[in-house]
């Protein structure tokens, strides 16, 4: 887990800024009561849909597509080291986790909430600020994805792309090469 971390500081800290930017602009939004979270709801449900909704697809075709990037560098000239491989898993595995969370929240936010007259006034105004942080999670873990997936898309395009010598690739290729030459 360290390892992870360090390794992916830029992408982690791009999720986290993204996390805590819109953290912040909601508690811009100030106190509201029961009666003005259950509106606030009601008005925002179809945006926060629209996200889980967004993510889940978004989700699903980046996993599809990591497929197809170990494709790519399975096939290419260059002997990748198994930092690569374990880079690539560290994306399919943050992408899983997104793909679970945003599909559980999306089957969340289609409960009917707002039309039971069980649930007290004064909770709407929890679920409210419980939907923004959800949603304002779902984003920074997107961003999240997105940067490491940049990262590793960069990666691929100087190693196979462009041929140019990498971290990624493996010693033992460049002796071999050495050696036949």
């Amino acid at each position: 887990m360290k390892n992870f971390i360090s390794t992916n500081k830029r992408a982690l800290m791009g999720g986290f800024i993204t996390f805590v930017f819109l953290l912040v602009a909601i508690f811009v939004l100030g106190n509201i009561s029961g009666y003005k979270g259950k509106v606030l709801i009601e008005a925002s449900l179809s945006g926060i849909n629209m996200l889980c909704n967004t993510i889940v697809l978004g989700s699903a075709t980046i996993l599809t597509l990591l497929l197809t990037l170990l494709g790519i560098s399975t096939s290419s000239r260059s002997t990748l080291k198994k930092a690569h491989y374990k880079q690539v898993a560290n994306i399919a595995k943050l992408d899983t986790v997104l793909f679970i969370f945003a599909l559980v929240l999306f089957q969340i936010f289609n409960i009917p909430i707002t039309e039971s007259e069980q649930v007290p006034t004064f909770w709407f105004k929890y679920i409210y600020w419980a939907t923004l942080f959800s949603s304002s999670l779902l984003s920074g873990m997107m961003v999240t994805v997105v940067l490491l997936l940049y990262t590793t898309v960069t990666n691929i395009i100087t190693i196979v792309g462009l041929g140019k010598d990498h971290y990624l690739i493996s010693e033992e290729e460049i002796e071999e090469e050495e050696k036949q030459t």
